[in-house]
């Protein structure tokens, strides 16, 4: 699964004039760099950690996307003006680039093309939710679960020998169910289950995937 960010489709010109123009901050662990319903002109390139992007439903938390090195965030207020549509949330300690939108803007303008990238980037998002909502036709608890930690393999992971990779991120079972659309009870008994036997262990603050090639049967199984 390859993630496609803003700043690695970025073009080099773009990428200096946002560096001139953008301020380099760092959010504690916990702390938020936007929250929903709120007003703000700033958006914020993720330089080093990771955030978690949710929303508050009925009562309920939902994990929209966890988000890391290269992401940009708070690019739809940026294109419409509107109001945050989420809560970003730092899960680690962040570095991050800080610019007003119409700055970013800016930068962009002045790199023919360089507005690409923010298309990539709401066409990658808009990919992966369509997988998030695959699973639920016919509801597959199972490729959801799967798919999430698929994601977080391919933007966090480091390789380790064999085959098999080490997300040092602290996302929690309960973060998991909330991503991925179930409960921490459930979470739990599909990873003891059978069918992710082997192919991922999950402990507190790291996954290491064992198998990549395994969680993506799980989520487009062979037919037969």
């Amino acid at each position: 699964m390859a993630i496609t960010t803003f700043w690695d489709v970025l073009p080099e010109r773009a990428r200096k004039a946002v560096r001139d123009t953008a301020a380099t901050v760092m959010v504690q662990q916990g702390r938020f760099l936007m929250r929903e319903h709120t007003r703000s002109a700033q958006v914020f390139v993720l330089l080093g950690g990771a955030v978690k992007v949710w929303v508050e439903r009925g009562g309920e938390t939902v994990i929209l996307d966890v988000l890391g090195p290269g992401d940009l965030v708070g690019e739809i207020e940026a294109v419409d003006g509107g109001v945050r549509a989420a809560n970003v949330e730092a899960i680690t300690p962040v570095e991050a680039l800080s610019l007003p939108a119409e700055r970013l803007r800016a930068a962009l303008d002045s790199c023919p093309g360089a507005v690409w990238a923010v298309a990539a980037v709401l066409a990658e998002r808009l990919r992966d939710a369509n997988v998030v909502r695959s699973g639920h036709c016919p509801d597959d608890p199972v490729a959801r679960l799967a798919s999430r930690l698929l994601r977080l393999s391919a933007r966090f992971g480091t390789p380790v020998r064999g085959d098999g990779t080490v997300v040092p991120v602290p996302i929690s079972q309960q973060d998991l169910g909330r991503w991925a659309g179930m409960g921490r009870r459930k979470v739990a008994q599909i990873l003891a289950g059978e069918r992710f036997a082997g192919g991922v262990a999950v402990a507190r603050g790291v996954i290491t995937v064992r198998s990549e090639a395994e969680l993506r049967r799980l989520i487009d199984p062979p037919p037969g």
